[in-house]
Order: structure tokens, then C-alpha cells, then sequence
């Protein structure tokens, strides 16, 4: 019982990890990368689709994506797209490929982004504090149903906070990686 109790408040540790990465991807730093463009949605014959399941997106150069779409009449679709989601880029067409060449990042830019890297990463360690507090509730309920002992709620509930303190760790990890990734110039 203990031991699914910890597995199942790992995975959900784990799972807001996951997420940390998915929003610290969303966050552009001055260089291109496939993964900012992970949150447009194209109208493909009226259906809300990912931009990765109609065209490739490939690093051309250091400061530049490309989209080929794999269908030439989605062309002004995606571009359209990327402008609408609110990125900050500016797609431009030449023939059959999209380039989106990233804009150099201003001091001001890089510290509101910092600042949004800080609030993502606290949102991420207050979903490991709240895996860790609903695993600490079903061990006090074994207790309360006389399940387990009092030296095993002990025991566990160390072990839980082992396992948060370690993921904590990693989320203060992510955060110095990223910040040091937005401010390099």
C-alpha cells in the first residue's frame, strides 16, 4: 500500500516536471528551436491541428526555423498561424517554405522572461508539494484505519519527502539552466 502511495506521488512529480520543460521549451531564449513553435495550432480542414502534424519544422541556422509544409496550399495557413500565436515572430514566405528568423533579445526581454521561467518553475514545485501532500493524507488515512503503524506513516512520510526534496532539487536545476541560457548574450 506504501509503496504505491510513493509510486503514484512520484509519477505526479514526475508529470510536473514534464510540464516545467514543456513551458520552459515555450520560453524563447535568442536562439531557434523546433520546440517554441510546440503550441501552434493550424486550421487544417476546420480542425484545430498541431503544427507538427502538418508541416516539419527544422533549425536552418542558429537564429532561423523552417517550416515546409506538406501541403503547398497550407503555406499562408501556417504562416498565418504563427503570427496570430502571440510568439513575437515574424514568419516570412519564400515559395513552398516558411522562415522564421528570431529576433535578437533585448536586456528587458530577457528578464521578463527570466522573471516567467521564476513563476513556471514555483508553479512546478508547488505541484510537487501538493503530490507530496496528498500522498501524507492517504498515509495518515492507513494510520486512521489502522492500516499501518505509526513507525511505517513515519517512515514513509520521510521517504515522500526524500523523493519531493530530490524533485525540488531538479526544478531549482531546470531554473538555474534556463536562466543562464537567457541571459547569455
Amino acid at each position: 500500500m506504501i509503496n504505491d502511495i510513493k509510486a503514484e506521488a512520484e509519477a505526479k512529480m514526475k508529470k510536473s516536471l514534464e510540464a516545467l520543460n514543456s513551458a520552459f521549451n515555450k520560453i524563447r531564449t535568442g536562439r531557434a528551436h523546433p520546440s517554441i513553435l510546440d503550441g501552434v495550432m493550424v486550421n487544417y480542414y476546420g480542425e484545430e491541428t498541431p503544427l507538427k502534424q502538418v508541416a516539419s519544422v527544422n533549425v536552418e541556422d542558429n537564429r532561423t526555423l523552417a517550416v515546409s509544409p506538406w501541403e503547398k496550399n497550407l503555406v499562408t495557413v501556417i504562416e498565418k498561424a504563427i503570427m496570430t500565436a502571440d510568439l513575437g515572430l515574424n514568419p516570412a514566405t519564400s515559395g513552398d517554405v516558411i522562415r522564421i528568423p528570431m529576433p535578437m533579445l533585448t536586456e528587458e526581454t530577457r528578464k521578463l522572461m527570466v522573471k516567467q521561467s521564476k513563476a513556471d518553475a514555483e508553479n512546478g514545485r508547488v505541484s510537487i508539494r501538493n503530490a507530496r501532500r496528498d500522498a501524507n493524507g492517504m498515509i495518515k488515512e492507513l494510520l486512521k484505519e489502522k492500516e499501518i503503524s505509526e513507525d511505517d506513516e513515519r517512515r514513509a512520510e520521510e521517504e515522500i519527502q526524500k523523493l519531493t526534496d530530490r524533485y525540488i532539487a531538479e526544478v531549482e536545476k531546470m531554473l538555474k539552466a534556463k536562466e543562464e541560457d537567457l541571459m547569455a548574450v
